[in-house]
């Protein structure tokens, strides 16, 4: 399976700089490189100084780049799809006929550049995949996608494919309403176990790791911090923290050194914030990263081991531990200090944290079980059950 790394970030602190770093990087490794912009607002063209478009263009030995255009991405790639949902829409009353070829489903953008991404994971033929993405708020949008449109499909679409079939003589010859069409519906299904896998793909840590890119400035720091816990809360592995833009110690006094202590406290606190994982410090240069030679530099002030690519930092943040009366949950959250909520909704678990929150589908093991209560400690979530016949976890 192709490697795959995830760079993220606050918008502005060199996301895409230290993403094409690692791509030079790997590709004077010799390794087949694929360094791709999910990010509507692409400047991999600006930074190596050529043309970048929606397929993949060679830039070096090894190297390529690509910028993904969902818009085309729909036509072209997925049409099954994207013509599946148009009757899925047109079924519900939510879609007028008349639809062009370049219709843009709205909010589906996130979908099709997900499922070019899957494709590219699994058959790209490329040992290293590089995606450089949004800013963090939409690339959290981006990974939880598969996991939320998912869920709503696992309880929606076989009463829907049901529906459909008993309905659709009767919706037609007496209300004159189009249901969805056995075919589009199959397509669905399809789409729907793409969308399994491609959030299994993604939850991969031995695979497909996420590495966040700050610089030594308050908010910046603030909204790293939350990207940590909120990836731990979908199910992202974090592997790594990149530090851009960092004074160096020689920098001139007065105006930049108060600039340096400014930054000394914020280091201090992302040491704090990434104890036990990888974080590294990249230099503040006299000049932009721009061009193959830029990013060369920058590729020399990346750490010189030889495990940049591998798995520098993987454990299950989402355990199930068998307790003597039960079961209890483990969720690592770094970060997370209060006002969390949990509750059981059937056989899902909803867990509300301040500006965050997932629905979480809990094993059939739990099927039966009984939630008896959480609690927050050390930015760890435990939440216990209770087997409804008494019986020790793992017997039931």
């Amino acid at each position: 399976m192709t490697r795959t790394i995830i760079f993220t970030g606050k918008g502005g602190v060199g996301k895409t700089s230290v993403a094409a770093a690692h791509a030079v990087r790997s590709a004077r490794e010799g390794c087949r490189t694929l360094l791709v912009s999910a990010d509507m607002a692409h400047n991999l063209g600006d930074l190596f100084g050529t043309e970048v478009g929606s397929a993949a263009k060679r830039a070096a030995d090894h190297l390529y780049l690509q910028e993904l255009d969902p818009g085309q991405l729909m036509r072209q790639e997925f049409p099954n799809a994207r013509q599946a949902l148009i009757d899925l829409m047109a079924g519900a009353g939510l879609a007028a006929g008349g639809l062009t070829e370049t219709f843009p489903l709205p909010g589906f953008d996130i979908l099709f550049s997900l499922l070019k991404i899957g494709r590219l994971c699994r058959n790209g033929g490329y040992d290293r995949l590089l995606v450089d993405c949004p800013p963090t708020g939409e690339t959290l949008a981006l990974l939880k996608f598969p996991e939320l449109l998912s869920w709503y499909m696992e309880k929606f679409y076989p009463v829907g494919k049901a529906v459909t079939r008993a309905m659709a003589p009767v919706a037609g010859a007496k209300y004159r309403v189009k249901l969805p069409s056995r075919k589009a519906m199959n397509e669905i299904g399809r789409l729907h176990e793409s969308l399994v896998e491609l959030q299994e793909l993604l939850r991969d840590g031995s695979a497909c790791t996420v590495r966040l890119v700050c610089i030594p400035e308050k908010m910046a720091v603030e909204e790293t911090k939350r990207s940590l816990m909120q990836l731990n809360l979908y199910g992202y592995c974090v592997d790594g923290a990149y530090i851009n833009r960092v004074l160096p110690e020689e920098a001139g006094g007065g105006f930049l050194l108060r600039w340096r202590e400014s930054q000394q406290r914020y280091l201090d606190e992302l040491e704090r914030v990434f104890d036990g994982y990888p974080m590294t410090r990249l230099p503040w240069y006299p000049q932009e990263v721009r061009g193959m030679e830029a990013a060369g530099q920058l590729a020399d002030a990346l750490p010189e081991t030889l495990g940049l690519f591998e798995i520098r930092a993987h454990a299950e943040n989402e355990t199930y531990e068998a307790t003597s009366s039960g079961w209890l949950l483990r969720l690592c959250l770094p970060g997370a200090e209060g006002g969390v909520s949990v509750c059981r909704r059937g056989n899902d678990l909803e867990i509300h944290l301040p500006g965050a929150a997932r629905c979480l589908p809990l094993p059939d093991t739990l099927r039966t079980a009984v939630m008896t209560g959480y609690a927050l400690r050390e930015g760890m979530l435990c939440v216990s059950f209770q087997n409804a016949d008494g019986s020790e976890g793992g017997q039931g």
